[in-house]
């Protein structure tokens, strides 16, 4: 059975997904208040969140070749 090669994810996909967010919550808060200010703290705090869950979830998404199909633990003799 082939794999297919794994692409990696770029740094810049996460902050466009991030950026994306924080604009989607400027435009609602900016509509929802009219206050420049609070729009840009809105805007600023949902780009660091989102950046932060992105990149922590990415993390945790373990890159492994391993087949599945035969045991992890076979009979291979200790490294020395």
């Amino acid at each position: 059975m082939t794999q297919k090669p794994k692409k990696t994810v770029g740094v810049r996909v996460y902050i466009s997904l991030a950026a994306i967010a924080a604009v989607f919550v400027g435009v609602l808060v900016y509509f929802g208040v009219r206050d420049w200010n609070k729009t840009y703290i809105w805007a600023g705090l949902t780009f660091i969140v989102v950046l932060v869950t992105i990149a922590t979830l990415a993390l945790s998404v373990k890159d492994d070749n391993f087949d599945g199909s035969t045991p992890r633990l076979a009979n291979k003799p200790p490294k020395k």
